[in-house]
């Protein structure tokens, strides 16, 4: 083999190497994947303070409807430790 062939050799695999990355390119588009990626990782940072204040409002609506429940169950159960100042009239 002489260094005509190697070169040529080299050079037509360097050819096909870059055949190969273009197509890998047009066909998984790794670039615009990365900026779409980017771009919600952005808006997420953005809306971030947003939605922790719709899920603090979200915990305190459930707090309140649980202890509303608590409640109703602690007024209507016949023990008077539930009950505050109501005494037991079974006993």
């Amino acid at each position: 083999m002489s260094l005509q062939d190697t070169l040529e050799t080299n050079i037509k695999r360097m050819i096909d190497f870059l055949i190969y990355s273009k197509n890998f390119m047009i066909r998984k588009s790794p670039f615009k994947a990365m900026v779409i990626y980017f771009v919600e990782g952005l808006k997420d940072f953005l809306t971030m303070n947003k939605k922790k204040k719709m899920a603090q409002y979200r915990l305190n609506y459930h707090m309140h409807q649980f202890q509303k429940m608590e409640q109703l169950i602690a007024e209507n159960n016949q023990h008077s430790f539930l009950r505050g100042n109501n005494l037991n009239e079974t006993r």
